[in-house]
């Protein structure tokens, strides 16, 4: 081409200003093609910025990064990498590559099978620089390479090794930080081989690499989002558990009950989700319903925190911090003595010795069978008939000397009660059972003839009034939590688990068209877990059979929901938890058909 020479401000000749006139059409339509090719991937950008910030799942956010940066640059393969924890080491996160049909990582289920690289060497401490992956990540500058084979300052000896095993060639290469809003690098992210229309291998063109790099960016501050989301979730999800476990810790016999329930929970769950015909055909949980379950069975008995040990523990009618059985057993045996040295006075008197004798023989006989009724009554059991009560009260209403003075070494509290009903001065005769006006204790009354007079368990009305306000208690401390909106019905779901069908349930008397499927499913959860527990001091272990049983009288009773129950049964979640959870002797079996309220079917029938 000609070359051509004008001096400045001279206008240049004809043909020139024609040359001129086409290569400014030309800049200004390659200028335009820039600017609608930068639009466009602008536009992109900011699409792809608000999907990465709604991902939720780790996994799907990590994959669509690597894939979204791939197809954005029309690179065949990528990489990317997560800094460790410590800080050590880059973690291969996922792995593609479409001419080798290679997806590892991500939601693939494939673990990248690649160990991670080292940031620092082991034995001296140096940073790694070696690595292009490493020295990005230690340098959090972008690096854009050609041709991995000519490219200086960098090992590619993995590189090369990888393509002589695969036959496949990596040539160009970028590689870039992703840096969250406090400038840290916790990741990179590495693009391989960028392809023109005609799929061959170009280098990364230089005005996409500021583009890649704003996605780089956004997708920093988006998995660091996420992980500070599942921080502060795993925080709150630790919180919960110290709470539950610091509740089973108060009662050895309780211990286990709040984390086996969240277990018996999510899976019968997971059963009305799998189902495909009848009533949960169409149930499913999305992850913050599932995790909703999931918080809200761990702290369904965050009320009991409230609860004495003692009412929670309670193994005898008499117990309170230990079981007052000791005390009537010592008066019975004053009693007993007390007749000894009534036969010896006698005896002294010059009654006949053997009549003597037989007479205090027949009074501690009677003692002895008087205190075992009395011990057996203490222990509790299904029903205490009204003429055993009766039996009590005559035992009872036998007295006894006592000859020091019981208002001594009280706390200020205890003296306290003593006032209104001062004791007698000593020697003061009292009835052997007694219900004093100071064994009222607050809301508690502790009389020892009404607590052995309870007709069924141990329990007293107002220790059993305490054991079902944990429920209130549970709901007034979840109401008090700002849950999120996708977490508003953790406090139902938690509290309501004492609700029955039929409207006679506690503490709000729900019916079962009021209340959820997940609550629903709490209720028999709590129930099986209940009915199953072997550790508990007030009642012996149950077989499944047994439990079934009692659980199908509560379906009649409408007290748990019909349908949940034949699933429970159906799906083999009672049998599954069984043979998991508890002792071998308890797992008997289940003729399940015969409290089905619909025929099962064929393969699990039986």
């Amino acid at each position: 081409m000609k070359s051509r020479q004008t001096h400045e401000g001279a206008p240049p000749q004809a043909s020139d200003a024609k040359a001129d006139s086409g290569s400014a059409n030309d800049r200004r339509r390659r200028g335009r093609r820039k600017e609608d090719i930068d639009a466009s991937y602008l536009a992109r950008l900011i699409d792809l910025g608000i999907a990465l910030s709604a991902e939720t799942n780790h996994d799907r956010l990590t994959e669509k990064i690597l894939v979204e940066a791939k197809e954005f640059t029309h690179a065949d393969g990528g990489t990317l990498y997560l800094v460790a924890d410590d800080g050590q080491s880059l973690h291969f996160k996922i792995l593609r590559n479409d001419t080798l049909n290679t997806a590892m990582g991500g939601t693939t289920g494939k673990p990248v099978p690649f160990p991670p690289l080292r940031l620092y060497n082991a034995e001296t401490g140096e940073p790694n620089h070696n690595n292009v992956a490493t020295h990005v990540a230690l340098t959090g500058r972008s690096i854009n390479i050609e041709d991995a084979y000519t490219a200086e300052g960098f090992d590619f000896s993995g590189t090369k090794r990888f393509d002589q095993g695969t036959g496949y060639r990596s040539r160009s290469f970028l590689t870039l930080p992703l840096k969250n809003v406090a400038g840290e690098v916790i990741g990179v992210l590495q693009l391989i081989n960028a392809q023109d229309d005609d799929g061959e291998v170009i280098p990364f063109a230089s005005h996409i690499q500021p583009m890649v790099e704003a996605l780089a960016s956004q997708a920093a501050v988006a998995i660091d989002n996420q992980r500070l989301l599942q921080a502060q979730r795993d925080l709150l999800d630790s919180f919960i558990k110290v709470l539950a476990r610091a509740i089973d810790a108060k009662s050895p016999y309780t211990g286990g009950h709040c984390e086996r329930v969240p277990i018996l929970a999510k899976m019968l769950a997971q059963a009305a989700c799998d189902q495909t015909e009848g009533p949960f055909a169409g149930y499913t949980l999305n992850d913050e319903e599932w995790y909703e379950l999931h918080l809200a069975a761990w702290l369904h008995d965050c009320g009991k925190v409230t609860t004495p040990e003692y009412v929670v523990d309670k193994a005898t009618k008499l117990e309170t911090i230990y079981d007052r059985i000791h005390e009537v057993r010592t008066r019975f045996e004053v009693l007993r003595r007390d007749a000894e040295i009534e036969m010896l006075r006698r005896q002294l008197a010059g009654e006949d010795k053997a009549a003597t004798e037989a007479a205090f023989a027949a009074r501690v006989a009677e003692l002895e069978q008087q205190f075992a009724f009395v011990a057996e009554a203490n222990i509790g059991g299904e029903f205490m008939a009204p003429d055993k009560i009766d039996r009590l009260q005559v035992i009872g209403a036998q007295t006894w000397t006592r000859y020091f003075d019981r208002s001594l070494g009280l706390s200020w509290e205890e003296a306290t009660r003593l006032k209104d009903d001062p004791p007698a001065p000593a020697p003061a005769v009292e009835p052997l059972l007694q219900d004093r006006g100071d064994h009222r204790v607050g809301i508690y009354n502790r009389g020892e003839l009404y607590n052995l007079s309870v007709q069924r368990g141990t329990l007293t009305a107002e220790e059993r009034k305490i054991i079902n306000d944990h429920i209130v208690v549970t709901q007034e401390m979840l109401k008090q939590l700002p849950f999120p909106k996708s977490l508003k019905r953790v406090p139902q779901i938690a509290g309501n688990h004492h609700e029955k069908i039929d409207g006679t349930g506690y503490p709000n008397g729900l019916t079962g068209d009021q209340m959820g499927t997940q609550e629903k499913i709490m209720a028999i959860a709590d129930v099986f877990e209940a009915l199953t527990a072997a550790d508990r001091p007030y009642k012996t272990p149950k077989t499944i059979s047994e439990c079934v049983k009692i659980l199908s009288f509560m379906r009649k009773d409408k007290h748990v929901d019909s349908d949940l129950f034949d699933l429970f049964l159906t799906s083999g979640v009672y049998r599954d938890y069984a043979e998991q959870y508890l002792r071998p002797d308890q797992v008997d079996e289940v003729n399940i058909a015969a409290y089905l309220s619909r025929p099962a079917p064929a393969e699990t029938a039986g």
